[in-house]
């Protein structure tokens, strides 16, 4: 699992309820918006409770991979600018993504989550660039080909659509709404 990235790894084994949360409220004060918390815990009762706790507070929850006796949960630091305003004009929605899936499967997707977030859930066969590492692997993309680019909510895959415009691509596409509302086909590096 060495795709799981964390920017913080808190160590809360050992503990029983509240202990996690109290350590996980800490923790998440001292990431910034974006970062992803790793919480290694051993109280079984701790995956029902950091769920509850993210979606509460507002942070996001991705998932909890069990390892051993040893729970990880990973919780992705909420942003306030969920709902900043877009700028790149050349936008399609999940649904007419989803159409071009089905019709041609070389389409390139671009998912500029954290590596967390896309380990856990992400489009097949769509390239993980997080936004932040963007800038310096432009290599790896071709600007002769369509990029659809997909994030949790269309708000970092529009930044990285005007990055990638300023850079010279052309035919760079924002996918609204991105992941969150996604109901087409997904995979998972947690088999």
């Amino acid at each position: 699992m060495e795709n799981m990235k964390a920017n913080i790894i808190l160590d809360a084994k050992g503990l029983a309820c509240p202990m996690p949360i109290v350590k996980t409220k800490k923790a998440m004060n001292d990431l910034e918006a974006g970062q992803v918390l790793e919480v290694q815990a051993t109280d079984k009762g701790s995956k029902a409770d950091i769920k509850a706790w993210g979606e509460s507070s507002g942070h996001q929850y991705l998932g909890t991979v069990e390892e051993g006796t040893v729970l990880k949960h990973y919780l992705r630091k909420s942003a306030n600018d969920e709902t900043i305003e877009r700028k790149h004009s050349n936008v399609i929605n999940n649904e007419e993504l989803e159409t071009r899936l089905e019709a041609n499967q070389n389409i390139v997707i671009l998912d500029v989550r954290e590596t967390a977030e896309y380990a856990f859930n992400h489009i097949p066969y769509a390239i993980s660039i997080p936004l932040g590492e963007l800038e310096n692997r432009l290599d790896e993309l071709n600007k002769e080909e369509d990029i659809f680019i997909v994030c949790r909510t269309g708000n970092r895959s529009d930044l990285a659509a005007q990055k990638l415009t300023e850079k010279g691509f052309t035919k760079v596409i924002n996918v609204v709404p991105g992941m969150s509302q996604w109901s087409g086909k997904t995979t998972s590096f947690l088999k």
